[in-house]
């Protein structure tokens, strides 16, 4: 038999980012629990809608965790208290039954909030234009088997590369600093032979644009490891640390 929860949700509500936000509370009856928490969402819109009301904007696309665009702040984490999950693969079964939910969009300068919990996150998008690619000044592609690499080294820019960009690292950060994302991304290129030909440049246009962007400087807590949902590793930034430092000496 289908178990059902009903809970109190407190959600921010902000229809421009001029204007001033607050949460807004609603009660929802009968949410089954093997639902996600992005079809809860969908059940109060609904509910909302009936009623004559505004339904609450939320960010979705793929809901199988590989998009990143599903940037909730629930009950003090990015993606929920679930571990390793966005927040489309966090189901109602993680909250109990009379429990109030508190749910905000992400909080930093680098993602101003567009409408209720949908946050700008393009400044991510110009950090990727910045550098994070393999241009075609780097000359024409050798076959594959050509170029050895070690498997440690290439499961290494592999676990890099399973980043999905979703800003959960900046939500969880005080400084709401964008390291983790910027240095996954110098990583998975930096550790092969055909991002190495442009290295140095990207690691200074990467980080010089984040900066510009508004995002804060990292402080070693962790949190933004303890909150990723792919589980990507603060080594990543002793790496990036190491090549921007490296390109300062080379000019």
């Amino acid at each position: 038999m289908e178990k059902t929860i009903n809970i109190q949700l407190k959600v921010w509500r902000q229809r421009n980012p001029k204007t001033k936000g607050s949460f807004e509370t609603y009660k929802l009856d009968g949410v089954s629990t093997d639902s996600s928490f992005l079809e809860m969402l969908d059940m109060l819109n609904e509910k909302l809608v009936t009623s004559g009301q505004e339904p609450v904007v939320f960010d979705h696309d793929c809901r199988e965790g590989i998009c990143g665009m599903c940037s909730l702040y629930i009950n003090g984490h990015p993606h929920g208290p679930d571990q390793s999950v966005t927040t489309c693969q966090l189901h109602m079964r993680k909250f109990h039954d009379g429990e109030t939910i508190t749910i905000e969009p992400w909080r930093s300068r680098g993602f101003p909030v567009i409408r209720d919990l949908m946050v700008d996150r393009s400044a991510y998008d110009k950090i990727m234009q910045a550098g994070g690619y393999v241009s075609v000044n780097t000359g024409g592609a050798p076959d594959a088997n050509a170029i050895p690499i070690s498997k440690q080294i290439a499961d290494e820019a592999m676990d890099s590369a399973t980043c999905i960009g979703c800003g959960a690292c900046v939500a969880a950060c005080k400084n709401g600093s964008a390291m983790l994302f910027v240095s996954s991304k110098v990583s998975q290129l930096a550790m092969l032979p055909q991002g190495r030909a442009e290295a140095a440049r990207r690691a200074k246009a990467m980080v010089a644009k984040m900066d510009e962007l508004g995002f804060g400087n990292c402080t070693n807590t962790g949190a933004c490891e303890a909150e990723c949902p792919k589980n990507i590793s603060v080594t990543n930034i002793a790496r990036l640390n190491r090549e921007f430092l490296s390109a300062k000496f080379k000019d």
